[in-house]
């Protein structure tokens, strides 16, 4: 009996994988992590830093616009420390608890994201079909009540994640299948039966990702519907270009997660690296392009950031 719960005792640390099947080859993917992050960092630390100071662009649009930069700043910084101690240090063991810590944030600010995604699309139906009343519409207040119904929301769902992990014990392999840890991940190390953390996974998803994805669906179906109404063929064109950035970030988001999905229910013969790459690319690619879509797609903030960093010099 001591044996066992020694066992037990000692998979409380797992083991993070890189490249899986390559461990020398971890080393050659730091430095393309390490641009990719700073780009992520740089790149959202921007366009908050430019709705902050730009007066003009002090509106519902840009606010939720600055709750999606803050969220893939976040996402990203909860990702990295293991990404970067794995590829660039080879520091591959992590304690339970941090495992589970972050396991927390990364699934809560997806959630965050997604819930994000939905408010910018609800944005953008109010400023098409009400453009006369839409700043008494999304005032500041309803602005903040929104972002702390998605974050409550996120945490609400997540939450319990921590606790039924936290119950099972390990005694199997311990080696983890990311160089982060996901809830899905650690739990098919548990040598216990984990149907309640199947079951309450799959309604956590069903509940925020697909409950989302089909708002999203009737959003656009709306907007569509008052795009479709407006008479002049130039108006109609502006109003869908203002959704166009708004259209690749849901992309962004929803591609990689779909493809993740798919491969991981049908694609059991496939290279693991294969499944690590499209975990990757779910994780890392929307909080390092949503910024430079935004940037260079909506002409008030690519304005803003060049007046901001070059205009003192190109006024002289």
């Amino acid at each position: 009996m001591s044996l066992f719960n020694q066992t037990i005792h000692n998979h409380q640390t797992f083991t993070l994988t890189g490249i899986p099947g390559m461990p020398e080859k971890d080393f050659w993917m730091a430095l393309p992590l390490c641009l990719l992050y700073s780009t992520t960092f740089l790149g959202n630390f921007i366009i908050l830093v430019v709705i902050k100071v730009e007066r003009s662009l002090h509106e519902p649009m840009y606010y939720f616009l600055a709750m999606l930069a803050a969220t893939d700043l976040s996402l990203s910084l909860s990702s990295m420390p293991t990404m970067i101690s794995v590829h660039l240090f080879d520091w591959r063991s992590v304690t339970l608890d941090v495992c589970i810590t972050q396991m927390f944030f990364i699934h809560n600010f997806g959630g965050v994201e997604s819930g994000v995604l939905v408010a910018m699309a609800f944005d953008r139906f109010v400023a098409i079909r009400f453009p006369l009343r839409y700043a008494t519409i999304l005032t500041h207040g309803v602005i903040i009540k929104i972002g702390a119904a998605v974050l409550l929301r996120s945490v609400s769902v997540v939450l319990p994640v921590p606790f039924l992990i936290k119950r099972l014990p390990f005694c199997r392999s311990n080696v983890l299948s990311h160089a982060y840890c996901l809830h899905q991940d650690a739990m098919r190390l548990a040598c216990a039966d984990t149907r309640v953390n199947s079951i309450y996974g799959l309604l956590a998803v069903i509940f925020t990702i697909v409950l989302d994805a089909l708002i999203l669906l009737i959003s656009y179906f709306l907007i569509l519907q008052e795009v479709l109404g407006i008479a002049s063929r130039e108006e109609r064109l502006k109003a869908l270009n203002t959704c166009f950035s708004h259209i690749c970030a849901v992309l962004l988001f929803y591609v990689p997660l779909i493809g993740m999905t798919l491969i991981h229910r049908f694609g059991k013969h496939l290279s693991p690296i294969i499944h690590t790459l499209m975990a990757n690319i779910y994780l890392l690619l929307p909080p390092l392009l949503n910024p430079v879509v935004y940037s260079v797609r909506t002409k008030q903030i690519r304005q803003r950031i060049v007046r901001a960093f070059c205009g003192n010099r190109i006024g002289h």
